[in-house]
């Protein structure tokens, strides 16, 4: 059974980092592509970034710059290092994956399977 956790989200003052950490089980996920996307109250949920199988990666525009995804495949762990945080990058942040390749890489209803998300919460 597929099983995504996500940690590191908190309370961080804008212009602070966090590292957000997604730890799979139940397959193995260098055959996945996985990335996160977030949640604002009122909002709908967006990508912000994705690491597909053959590794390629896709920011949103908002985070360019500012936000690096990675994949360590020896632990079966994606991370998202999110520094220069703005107060509008607030949102419960989720990890999601998908078996293969995806073609809308930041569209959230391609991927099949999703952690509970941890919130991250920016203050100005």
């Amino acid at each position: 059974q597929v099983q995504l956790v996500e940690s590191g989200g908190g309370l961080v003052q804008a212009g602070g980092s966090l590292r957000l950490s997604c730890a799979a089980s139940g397959y193995t996920n260098r055959y996945y592509s996985m990335g996160w996307f977030r949640q604002a109250p009122g909002k709908e949920r967006e990508g912000v970034a994705v690491k597909d199988k053959y590794g390629s990666t896709t920011y949103t525009d908002s985070v360019k710059g500012r936000f690096t995804i990675s994949k360590d495949n020896a632990k079966n762990t994606l991370y998202l290092q999110m520094n220069s945080l703005k107060p509008e990058d607030t949102a419960l942040y989720y990890c999601a994956a998908r078996y293969g390749g995806v073609w809308r890489a930041l569209e959230p209803g391609d991927y099949n399977y999703w952690g509970q998300g941890t919130q991250v919460t920016v203050y100005s």
